[in-house]
C-alpha cells in the first residue's frame, strides 16, 4: 500500500475525485477502492494537492485518475513510476506525472525513507 499513496489531486477535489472513482470502479466491477489519507504536498510550479492511496491493480488505477481529472477538470498526480537504475540508499524513491486530463504537465520525484512510516516527501519538481 505504501507504494500506492503518490497518487493525489487538487485541493478542494480530493473527496469528489475518490467518490467518484470508487462509483466508477463499483459500476464497472472493476477490483479498486481509493480513499484519501490527510496528507497534501505542495508543489511550487502546480499548486496544493491532496493525497491518496488506492488499493487494486495499477492499470485500473491509472485509468480511473486520468478519466476523473479529465471529468472535473483538475490536476492529479499519478505515480508509482521506479527509477529504472538500482541504486541502493537509506531512501526510497518513487516519481510521478501531473496531468491535467490527457495532457502530462509535469513530472515529481518522492522520497521516504525505506523503514518506518513517514510519509512521501516532495525532492523534485519540474514543469513539462
Amino acid at each position: 500500500m505504501r507504494d500506492s499513496e503518490t497518487f493525489g489531486t487538487e485541493k478542494g477535489f480530493g473527496e469528489q475525485l475518490v467518490q467518484w472513482m470508487n462509483e466508477e470502479a463499483k459500476k464497472h466491477d472493476m477490483k479498486f477502492e481509493a480513499r484519501l489519507y490527510d496528507y497534501t504536498i505542495k508543489t511550487e510550479n502546480f499548486g496544493i494537492f491532496e493525497m491518496l492511496s488506492w488499493m487494486g491493480d495499477v492499470k485500473t488505477a491509472r485509468s480511473l485518475i486520468i478519466k476523473a481529472s479529465k471529468k472535473f477538470r483538475v490536476k492529479v498526480i499519478e505515480g508509482g513510476y521506479k527509477a529504472k537504475e538500482k541504486i541502493y540508499s537509506t531512501k526510497k524513491s518513487d516519481f510521478a506525472m501531473v496531468r491535467k486530463g490527457d495532457r502530462v504537465i509535469g513530472h515529481l520525484k518522492f522520497t521516504a525513507t525505506r523503514f518506518g512510516k513517514d510519509d512521501w516527501e516532495l525532492v523534485e519538481e519540474e514543469r513539462r
